[in-house]
Order: structure tokens, then C-alpha cells, then sequence
């Protein structure tokens, strides 16, 4: 166990520089009093740690010093070959690095790591682009994450639904969702929006930087703008009536929210239906939603919306008459 903290120690400093004995104690969860001990330790086996004193203190690695790669588990080292998937790589015009580190890596771990990892490459693949759908054209995916890197500003030409308009973004970071690219940027004095990449005309890359927000996560803002998004798009519960089929479809058409209305479904009635809440989007959306379900479905609220997919249906059966 203390040599895996020690490498673990080692690592950290190696790869985030300067760190106080705090900090490295809150990574490890380990006391502070352990954590000089395993200084003591590394410096005694001759990793060149130095103290430096201050408020702006704290213990790093001689400059230059770099340790090799070593201590990985047979589970770390296939985990790491699950981390690179080869289309999105290759849109960030990664592609070929990505193969050259895969082929350094493996060259680089004994036989049988090696073997394990070569066992789950051929045997999982990861794709993360949706269904039935072509991935967006992003042709200015790899300036846009250059300038995530170098945290340099970006004067964009983008296409909204109300037309097109021109911004100066700060790239705050990437993400990939159902094969669809998203960049999370800084706009105006403290807004934080999110675009699609696909839908960038132009951007050019500005020689001026910006500083980053203070405390700014983007995972923890990923997940409070899905969440606002889905509790914006969702803004009213559908009443519906499901035959057995139509429990099995609802899921399929609707995801999570169709799992969750099933989760507090009613007991069947002599048919065999179940009576569900679903959350839906706005009205013109939810027609086109529930008539996925057929005649599997019947909705029974609200009044409006009943009253809406009735019009509709009246409609479709006029036409095809």
C-alpha cells in the first residue's frame, strides 16, 4: 500500500507541479505527518523533491526530472486503450497521435500487460456517435480545441436558429455528446454559454488570452446546464394510457423521462393497460412525440393537448381517406 502511495505522490507532483503537504495530503487522504514521511521516503530513494518555503511554497520535482512510466495495474493499463476512441480523436486532428502513443504505450509495458491490454482493444470498441445519424461535419473542430488548449480568445461567425451572428468567445472547454460536439465558452462580463460546433461559419483565433474563471468546472457545469435544459424542454406532464405494448415503446420514445413515468406507473386494469405520467415538451412536440406510440397510447391529459393529437389525427385520416 505505501508503495502505491509513493508512486501515486510522485505522479501527482510530476504532473501538477508545486503542491503543499495539504493538498497532498487531501489527494492521498492521508495524514499530514504522512505525507513528510513519504517526502523523506522519495528523497532517500533519490527522486530529487524540493521544499520551497513561503506563502507560495510547497514540494516539487527537480526541473527536468521526469519518472518513467511504471507501477500500472493490469486493470489501469486496459483502461487506458477504453479511453481513446479513434473517431473523435481524429476529428481533434489527433488521429495519428493517438496511434503512435497506443503503439509507445504498449511497446513500453511488460509482456503480460501488454497482452492484456491488446485482449480489450480487440475485443470493446466505443462509438459515440448516436444511432441512425451521420456525425456533424466539424471542420473547425481542431482551431476551436487548439484554442481551448492555449486558452486564447475566438472571434466567431456562428448560425443560430434565428440567424447568424458574430462573437468573441473564450474557449473554456469541449465535450462530446451522442457524437456531437459541443463548445462550453465565456461571453460578455460573466456568462458561460454553450454552442454546437457543427454550426460554426468561421473563427479565427485572436493572439490576445483570457483568464479562466474562478473555480469554473466543466463537468459540474455540463451537468447543471443538462439538467436546466431538460427541466426547460420538459414543461408539462402528458396523462397517458399504455397497453402492454405501448409500456414497452414508451422507454424507446421518450428515454429516461418514459423510464421514470413507467417506474410510477398504476397497476394494469382488466386490460392489461397502466395509466402513466410522462413529461413532455411543448405542445407542437409532444403531438409529434405521441404519435410515435400509435394506438398503443391513448392521452387523457391535459385537456389541451388531447385536444390537440385529436386534431391531428382528424387531420391524417381526412388526407389518407
Amino acid at each position: 500500500m505505501r508503495a502505491d502511495r509513493l508512486l501515486t505522490l510522485l505522479l501527482l507532483l510530476q504532473n501538477r507541479g508545486r503542491m503543499t503537504a495539504p493538498e497532498l495530503a487531501a489527494e492521498l487522504e492521508v495524514s499530514v505527518r504522512t505525507v513528510y514521511r513519504d517526502i523523506d521516503a522519495l528523497g532517500a530513494s533519490g527522486v530529487p523533491v524540493l521544499a520551497d518555503r513561503g506563502p507560495a511554497g510547497g514540494y516539487r520535482l527537480a526541473d527536468g526530472y521526469r519518472t518513467r512510466l511504471t507501477g500500472l495495474t493490469d486493470t489501469q493499463a486496459g483502461s487506458l486503450f477504453l479511453a481513446g476512441v479513434p473517431g473523435p480523436a481524429q476529428d481533434l486532428g489527433l488521429g495519428a497521435d493517438l496511434a503512435a502513443a497506443r503503439l509507445k504505450l504498449q511497446a513500453a509495458l511488460p509482456a503480460q500487460l501488454a497482452g492484456r491490454a491488446r485482449r480489450i482493444q480487440d475485443r470493446f470498441h466505443l462509438d459515440a456517435t448516436a444511432w441512425f445519424r451521420d456525425a456533424d461535419p466539424v471542420p473547425h473542430l481542431a482551431r476551436i480545441a487548439q484554442a481551448v488548449w492555449d486558452q486564447r480568445v475566438l472571434h466567431a461567425h456562428y448560425r443560430r436558429w434565428r440567424g447568424e451572428v458574430r462573437r468573441e468567445l473564450h474557449p473554456l472547454g469541449l465535450v462530446l455528446k451522442g457524437g456531437i460536439w459541443y463548445l462550453v465558452a465565456g461571453v460578455g462580463e460573466d456568462a458561460v454559454r454553450t454552442y454546437r460546433v457543427a454550426r460554426f461559419l468561421a473563427v479565427d483565433t485572436a493572439e490576445e488570452g483570457f483568464e479562466r474563471p474562478a473555480g469554473f468546472e466543466l463537468a459540474a457545469y455540463w451537468q447543471e446546464s443538462t439538467r436546466r435544459l431538460d427541466a426547460a424542454l420538459h414543461r408539462q406532464t402528458a396523462q397517458l394510457r399504455l397497453s402492454p405494448r405501448g409500456a414497452l415503446l414508451l422507454p424507446m420514445q421518450f428515454g429516461a423521462a418514459g423510464t421514470r413515468a413507467l417506474a410510477d406507473a398504476g397497476p394494469p386494469d382488466a386490460d392489461g393497460w397502466v395509466r402513466v405520467g410522462v413529461a413532455v415538451e411543448s405542445e407542437a412536440v409532444a403531438v409529434g412525440d405521441l404519435l410515435r406510440l400509435g394506438t398503443e397510447a391513448e392521452v387523457l391529459g391535459p385537456p389541451e393537448l388531447r385536444r390537440a393529437l385529436a386534431e391531428t389525427v382528424s387531420a391524417l385520416a381526412e388526407r389518407y381517406a
